[in-house]
């Protein structure tokens, strides 16, 4: 199943506020030809839990601009060091580098492709 031309558009959003609020390492898989409940896992790295929750902010502030709200959030306030923002077609992972280091997400989904121009990460 290709992505929807709507998950691509959030994606990218989310990208640049991600990108915004300096976020490192920005990885897009694919994972439409997964049979999941996701097509798309954004995963993100940020240096401390201010960081996490400034990145955070912007990518919602930025997706509810575009009229999307997520349908859960996890990891936010306190030091959780791992925020998940779920937007069904889209969910965005925001991690502490020792947390993305340790479940590897790139490495379990390793088999998917990463979305590269199609989201504007180079």
């Amino acid at each position: 199943m290709a992505l929807k031309a709507e998950t691509i558009s959030l994606t990218k959003l989310a990208v640049a506020a991600a990108e915004e609020k300096l976020a490192k390492d920005i990885v897009a898989l694919d994972l439409s030809n997964q049979g999941i409940l996701s097509d798309v896992f954004l995963i993100i790295t940020g240096a401390n839990d201010p960081q996490l929750e400034a990145i955070s902010d912007e990518i919602q502030r930025e997706l509810q601009k575009a009229g999307e709200r997520p349908i859960r959030r996890e990891g936010m306030g306190g030091s959780s060091q791992w925020v998940l923002l779920d937007y069904g077609d889209l969910v965005i992972h925001i991690q502490h580098p020792e947390v993305r280091s340790y479940y590897a997400l790139e490495r379990l989904w390793g088999d998917c492709p990463k979305l590269t121009t199609q989201v504007g990460i180079s």
